[in-house]
């Protein structure tokens, strides 16, 4: 089943006089439920742009995005957000800094609701917090009533993951959120992102500049360069692949754009 279908889209802004600049050209992707789909490309790939395109950050200039059986194309970032969530690549994006870590886990429990007064029920959720944040394994859960603005960068990260998917989303869009870390803590959080899509059965897009997690995580990888899809990979043909040929197919691009 198809979570999210792009159809011919196109993405255009002004670059001068009378002039144009593509940021995406007549991209198609279909992305199923399930998909684990790793995005790799060269800076002005094209890749924040799609990603802002699906969330709703950027209108695209044409083409049709549709999820599930809604067309989302018209629909506001607010809206999109009751059906897709989003893990920034600045840990300081997605949290609250001056909310305890509970009250960003119980902000985003109640991500896409009709907002009310009434008993926030913190107390009662305090014991499943506690038990989620532990499967992070970097102390997080000793922090449930310590302001967010005084994490360390990978627990906020970490935090973010668990926000973006405490209430699960129909699609997950992972915009490098590993590379402000160093790499034995962004190593702790690509394992922690595995483990809840694999548990939570998660439809995700994961943006990425670390070729080795885009070989060893996802079940399908695609290529964007200068706005186009270039390559586009299922798990069969991604598991023969190595580092080289994908540092090799990359060397291969550039030769063509110089000459």
């Amino acid at each position: 089943m198809a979570i999210i279908e792009i159809k011919q889209v196109r993405k255009e802004i002004d670059n001068g006089i009378q002039e144009k600049k593509v940021l995406l050209d007549s991209i198609d992707l279909t992305i199923n439920a399930g998909e684990f789909v790793t995005v790799l490309g060269g800076n002005g790939a094209g890749k924040s742009t799609l990603f802002n395109s699906i969330a709703g950050t950027t209108t695209v200039t044409s083409g049709t995005i549709t999820m599930g059986d809604r067309l989302v194309n018209n629909l506001s970032e607010e809206k999109r957000a009751e059906f897709l969530s989003r893990v920034f690549q600045d840990p300081k994006m997605g949290t609250a800094p001056r909310m305890t870590v509970a009250e960003n886990l119980l902000l985003a429990q109640k991500r896409g609701e009709r907002r009310i007064l009434k008993k926030r029920q913190l107390k009662q959720q305090k014991e499943y917090f506690y038990e989620l944040c532990k499967e992070v394994g970097n102390g997080l859960e000793n922090h449930l009533d310590t302001p967010t603005g005084h994490l360390s960068g990978g627990q906020r990260q970490a935090l973010s993951l668990l926000m973006a998917t405490i209430k699960r989303p129909e699609l997950l869009l992972l915009d490098e959120h590993t590379a402000a870390l160093d790499p034995k803590t962004s190593k702790q959080l690509m394992a922690l992102t595995d483990r809840r899509i694999k548990d939570e059965q998660l439809t995700c897009l994961m943006i990425t500049h670390r070729m080795e997690d885009a070989l060893h995580y996802g079940n399908r990888l695609i290529v964007l360069q200068k706005g186009k899809i270039i390559q586009d990979l299922s798990a069969e043909e991604k598991e023969k692949l190595t580092l080289s040929d994908l540092l090799l197919f990359f060397e291969e691009q550039e030769e063509v754009i110089v000459g």
